[in-house]
């Protein structure tokens, strides 16, 4: 059986199907209840092994909530989590987070020339990220951090581009990063 796809004024229809419903922040605010344990409700993280996701690209969050629901990305807690969401309740939680306002700020005295070169062309000196795909690393733990980069060095988390580049960086230079991004200040403002 073909799947006939339409372009029309209703945006992208599957055939049978009504129009795509637009991504709804608001709809999102609610799914994020159930995010708030470790992430929290505006996305800074209350538990030091989970990311802060407010203000991170929506195009990022998504993508990472559905490799997490179609199992192209493990972890014991999010697997679960993210498989019970539909797609458009992943692009409502994306939404919302991507909503939130974030503003980095490097500690006194650091020289922005002194950030990780191997990061600082996706993710920025002061750790916001500058692509769509690519997360924010400002105010992360170090633990996080360097947990996350060890698993693309030894593959046990795989991507295009960071795990040929954590290939070539030693545990003393991740450990470096880590703690460069770990010390930059943080600010999430929540969407209304």
């Amino acid at each position: 059986m073909r799947v006939a796809l339409i372009i029309g004024l209703g945006g992208l229809l599957l055939a049978g199907a009504g129009p795509a419903r637009a991504d709804d922040p608001v709809a999102g605010r609610k799914i994020a209840n159930m995010c708030r344990t470790c992430h929290g409700l505006n996305g800074y993280a209350k538990i030091p092994i989970a990311p802060h996701i407010g203000g991170e690209p929506k195009a990022y969050l998504e993508a990472q909530l559905m490799a997490f629901k179609t199992g192209a990305r493990s972890h014991e807690m999010m697997s679960v989590v993210a498989g019970g969401l539909s797609a458009q309740q992943i692009a409502d939680v994306a939404s919302w987070y991507a909503a939130h306002e974030v503003t980095a700020e490097l500690p006194a005295g650091a020289d922005p020339a002194n950030a990780p070169q191997a990061c600082v062309s996706c993710h920025g000196a002061d750790g916001l990220a500058l692509l769509e795909d690519a997360p924010n690393l400002a105010g992360e733990t170090n633990i996080y951090i360097d947990t996350q980069l060890k698993a693309f060095k030894r593959g046990r988390r795989k991507h295009e581009i960071m795990s040929a580049i954590a290939a070539e960086v030693s545990d003393g230079d991740i450990r470096a990063a880590a703690d460069w991004y770990a010390a930059v200040k943080l600010t999430v403002k929540p969407a209304k």
